[in-house]
C-alpha cells in the first residue's frame, strides 16, 4: 500500500520564475570522527512533510483548487491542513503568509521496495510578502539554475533533490522518458538518468532489479575522439527482469536508439536475465563488462560482441562522458558507473537501498577489497548514490559511511565471539547474527568466512584459532543452520514438540549422510 507525501510550491510574488527551496536536514551523525569527516554538502528540495489520512469527515478548512476535478487522488481523505502547516512551520511560515492553493500535479512512485511507494501531492501557493528573510534555511531559485546546478555539476558545491526535478525540470526537458511504455513507473534523477525497477531474481527484502537508462538528447560533442572505450546514443545498465517481463524490455529497447551500449555490474541472474531479449531485438548492441563478469555469463545470455574494462575507461552517450570504476568486493569482477556531469555514481551491489549486500565468496567476493572500495566511491565525492536495489540516495558519503561503521561493527562482534571461544562457522554467525531471522544466516555465513579472512590479513585472531580448520565448518554449517531454521519455524507454527524431535532427527540424519555432497 501506497503512502503520501506533500510537497509545497511557493512563488515569488516579485519574481514569478523563482521557488522556494528548503534546505533538507541530513542524517545523524556517527559521533565518530572517522566517519564524521565525510560531509555530504547542502541539498535543497522543496518542502515536504507525510501527508496523513484523516481522522475524522470533517470538511478541511484549506481550500486547494483543482483536487475536486483530479481523476488521480482524492484530498477529502488526506489531513491536507495539518501537512501544509508543517510544511510552513519548516520554513518559518504560517497559513495567512500565503495566497491561495491549487493542485499542481500528484505522482505515483515506482514501487522501489521494500515497502510500497510513496507517492507525493505537489501543491502551490503564492507567498503575500516576496521580501521575507530566508535566514539561510530557504533560499528563492529558478528552475533554470536549479538544472545549473543539477548539469553543471562541481565537487561539494551544493544540490537540489528529487522533488524538484520531478516537479518543476523534467517536464520542461527533452527527455527519452516520454518514450517508455506509460504503464512502466519510474524515476528520472538527475535529468537525463532514468531508474525503473523490474521485477527480477533478486533475494528478500527486494523483488526488482534497478534498470537504469542513460539516452540524453543529443548535445555537442566537445570530447572528440579522445580513447574513448566506447561510443553509443544510449545505455542501460543491468537488464535483470525476470522472463515474464521481458516483454516490457522489449519496449524499451526499441524505444531507444540503435546505438545502444549495455553496461553490466557483474553477472548474477537478477542483473543479466535480460540480456538474451535485447542481443534479440538489437544486434548492433554492444556489452561493457568486466572479464571475469564476461566468463561467468552464458552464450545463450550474450554472444555478440563486448568490450572487456577494468576501470578507469572513458564511455561516450549521447555526447556525455561516464567514467567506469573497477568495484571489487560483491564480486572480483564488479564495475560501477559515473556520470560525470551529474557526479551520480550507479553502485551496482555495493550498495542496496536498504541493509546491505551480501558478498559473493563463490565470484571471488573479498571483505578487503569491499573496504577499499567504499573508500574510493567516498574520495570520488559522488553528489547521488544510485543503488540496483532500492531508491536513490541522496547522502551518499553518509551511506558509505554507515557501510564502513557497520561492516566494523560485525567484525569487531565476530572477533569477539572468536575470543570467546566460538571456533566453527555455525557457532560464529548463531552468536553474532543471533537477533536475525534465520533465513538470513547463509548469506551471514558467506560475510563471515570474508570477515575471518579480512580478520586473519590484519593478523589479528588468536593465535590458537585456526583458519583452516574454520573454513572445514561449512559443510557442518548447513547441518547445524538447517535444523535451527526449521525448530524457528516449526515453534512459530505451534508444531508439537515430539513432532519437532522427530522431523529433525530424520532430516539431520539425511544431511549427514550427504556431508561430502555438501563440500
Amino acid at each position: 500500500m501506497a503512502t503520501h507525501n506533500l510537497a509545497a510550491i511557493l512563488k515569488n510574488p516579485l519574481h514569478d520564475a523563482e521557488y522556494l527551496l528548503l534546505k533538507q536536514t541530513p542524517p545523524p551523525k556517527f559521533g565518530e570522527d572517522q566517519y564524521d569527516s565525510y560531509v555530504d554538502s547542502d541539498l535543497w528540495d522543496l518542502p515536504s512533510t507525510l501527508l496523513n489520512l484523516r481522522n475524522d469527515h470533517s470538511h478541511s478548512a484549506i481550500v486547494i483548487h483543482g483536487a475536486q476535478s483530479s481523476q488521480d487522488i482524492d484530498l477529502t481523505k488526506f489531513d491536507v491542513q495539518l501537512a501544509l502547516n508543517e510544511v510552513l512551520e519548516k520554513l518559518g511560515l504560517q497559513m495567512n503568509d500565503v495566497g491561495e492553493w491549487s493542485l499542481f500535479k500528484y505522482v505515483e512512485e515506482a514501487e522501489f521496495g521494500p515497502g510500497g511507494p510513496v507517492n507525493t501531492v505537489f501543491v502551490m501557493g503564492k507567498l503575500l510578502d516576496g521580501n521575507r528573510n530566508c535566514q539561510g534555511l530557504s533560499k528563492w531559485m529558478t528552475t533554470e539554475s536549479c538544472l545549473n546546478w543539477l548539469l553543471e555539476v562541481k565537487l561539494s558545491n551544493d544540490r537540489v533533490g528529487p522533488l524538484v526535478v520531478v516537479a518543476l525540470i523534467n517536464d520542461s526537458l527533452q527527455s527519452a522518458a516520454w518514450k517508455l511504455p506509460p504503464t512502466l513507473h519510474h524515476q528520472e534523477y538527475p535529468p537525463g538518468v532514468i531508474i525503473l525497477p523490474m521485477q527480477s531474481r533478486t533475494t528478500k527484502p527486494f523483488d526488482t532489479t534497478n534498470l537504469v537508462i542513460f539516452a540524453p538528447a543529443r548535445v555537442a560533442d566537445t570530447f572528440g575522439d579522445c580513447g574513448f572505450v566506447a561510443h553509443g546514443d544510449a545505455l542501460i545498465v543491468d537488464p535483470g527482469c525476470r522472463r515474464e517481463h521481458h516483454e516490457e524490455l522489449k519496449q524499451i529497447v526499441a524505444s531507444l536508439p540503435k546505438k545502444l551500449i549495455v553496461f553490466v555490474t557483474h553477472h548474477h541472474r537478477d542483473h543479466v536475465d535480460g540480456l538474451s531479449v535485447i542481443q534479440k531485438c538489437n544486434p548492433n548492441a554492444t556489452m561493457i563488462a568486466h572479464e571475469n563478469t564476461m566468463c561467468r555469463i552464458g552464450k545463450g545470455d550474450w554472444s555478440l560482441g563486448y568490450t572487456s574494462v577494468s576501470g578507469g575507461e572513458d564511455i561516450l552517450v549521447g555526447g556525455q562522458r561516464l567514467t567506469v570504476i573497477f568495484a571489487p568486493g560483491h564480486t572480483d569482477g564488479h564495475v560501477a558507473l559515473l556520470d560525470v556531469s551529474t557526479n551520480s555514481l550507479i553502485v551496482g551491489d555495493h550498495c542496496v537501498g536498504q541493509g546491505s549486500a551480501a558478498l559473493d565468496i563463490n565470484s571471488g567476493g573479498n571483505m578487503t577489497e569491499y573496504f577499499r572500495t567504499t573508500y574510493n566511491f567516498l574520495e570520488l565525492s559522488p553528489h547521488t548514490l544510485i543503488p540496483m536495489h532500492g531508491r536513490v540516495n541522496m547522502w551518499p558519503k553518509n551511506m558509505l559511511c554507515g557501510y564502513l561503521k557497520n561492516r566494523r561493527s560485525r567484525e569487531a562482534s565476530i572477533l569477539k565471539a572468536i575470543e570467546n571461544g566460538a571456533e566453527t562457522l555455525f557457532d560464529i554467525v548463531a552468536n553474532v547474527y543471533s537477533g536475525v531471522d534465520h533465513s538470513f544466516w547463509i548469506a551471514a555465513a558467506s560475510n563471515v568466512r570474508l570477515h575471518v579472512d579480512h580478520l586473519d590479513q590484519q593478523k589479528k585472531l588468536p593465535e590458537e584459532f585456526s583458519v583452516q580448520k574454520f573454513h572445514k565448518t561449512w559443510a557442518p554449517f548447513f547441518v547445524r543452520w538447517t535444523c535451527a531454521y526449521l525448530r524457528s519455524r516449526c515453534v512459530k507454527q505451534k508444531m508439537p514438540s515430539l513432532l519437532i524431535t522427530g522431523t529433525l532427527a530424520g532430516i539431520a540424519g539425511y544431511l549427514l549422510g550427504k556431508k561430502h555432497a555438501l563440500i
